[in-house]
């Protein structure tokens, strides 16, 4: 196995988990993130300019559609989903892509993906 691999597999190892009480029937959903990564950001800057700044809440619907995974690893939400969490509550939305940010603790960070 190569470094890169070892660590991509380590990052996906790493994965911080989000509790969505509003998104669940009996229990809260559970909503897995791996950190947000250079390419993420990237991606995501590409599309919406301030994206570091001063996100739109677009850009925080993009980052839970790039980067929401179910316990398997599986995507939770495709761009068919958009037009949906667009209409989810503002507080909502801002409060879990704050959770996906949070997996950013320094500058320093930000680099090493």
């Amino acid at each position: 196995m190569s470094l890169g691999q070892r660590l991509a597999a380590k990052r996906q190892n790493n994965r911080k988990q989000i509790e969505v009480a509003e998104w669940g029937d009996d229990a809260p959903l559970v909503v897995y993130t791996s950190a947000l990564t250079c390419a993420d950001v990237d991606k995501l800057q590409r599309k919406h300019k301030d994206f570091m700044g001063n996100p739109t809440i677009a850009a925080m619907v993009d980052l839970l559609i790039m980067k929401a995974e179910d316990k398997d690893g599986e995507k939770l939400f495709t761009l068919e989903d958009k037009p949906f969490l667009m209409r989810e509550p503002v507080i909502l939305i801002s409060t879990i892509a704050g959770q996906m940010f949070s997996t950013i603790e320094t500058v320093d960070e930000l680099g090493n993906d």
